[in-house]
């Protein structure tokens, strides 16, 4: 029985050991990745949820955000993403207070460095200026600037709205993200010099036919 056990053992390292080579190029490495996602929350449908009422910050009543960064992540063109490349969770406070007016949650700035930015090769004072100046890159739409409770847009429109106003920016380069029946996110491909580009793999829409983009709260 024990020289049984013993070679199935052997049988399945060996196994391992020829199948996991893929499995081995793809670990995280900081600075190994092709292009960014920026990610874009639409603050209203966040701050709707029940789980969001602790974050004052960005959902108490004298807030009213629009679009903001969820986060600048590093992916893979053939689908995937490195994540927690380092176990570093500091983050300046100068960085902090720099990067709040644009992702308003302390909480958020520390879990987005520690999973996405410890896997740009950045360290993080420059890995948060880069999300600035992405941001910065990107114009909201007209559309979007107001925040009133008349607000509605349908889901199928808002790509449209981006592309129409960042010259360079394809329908290819926007996927728009949903909860349910309310707009959650417009992500953005971007090179690592912040151009526009296509997504890659698994970057795509999800949201139903009826989705609408509201401000209601």
């Amino acid at each position: 029985m024990r020289k049984a056990l013993a070679t199935i053992v052997a049988v399945t390292v060996a196994f391992l050991s020829t199948t996991g080579s893929s499995w081995a190029q793809r670990k995280a490495e900081p600075g190994t990745f092709d292009y960014y996602v920026l990610s874009l929350s639409w603050s209203p449908t966040y701050c709707a949820k029940e789980e969001s009422q602790g974050n004052p910050d960005q959902c108490g009543v004298d807030r009213k955000f629009g679009f903001v960064v969820h986060g600048l992540w590093p992916q893979y063109s053939a689908g995937g993403y490195p994540a927690n490349c380092t176990r570093d969770r500091s983050v300046p406070k100068a960085v902090v207070d720099q990067t709040m007016p644009i992702m308003p949650s302390v909480g958020l700035i520390v879990h987005q460095w520690q999973k996405h930015g410890t896997c740009t090769g950045l360290n993080a004072t420059d890995y948060f200026a880069r999300i600035r100046t992405a941001y910065e890159k990107v114009k909201i739409p007209a559309e979007f600037h107001s925040t009133a409770s008349g607000l509605s847009v349908p889901a199928t429109q808002v790509e449209r709205l981006f592309v129409q106003a960042n010259p360079g920016l394809t329908p290819e380069s926007v996927a728009v993200v949903c909860s349910k029946r309310d707009v959650a996110e417009v992500r953005l491909c971007m090179d690592k010099d912040l151009g526009f580009v296509a997504c890659g793999e698994k970057v795509v829409d999800r949201c139903r036919r009826d989705a609408i983009l509201s401000a209601a709260r």
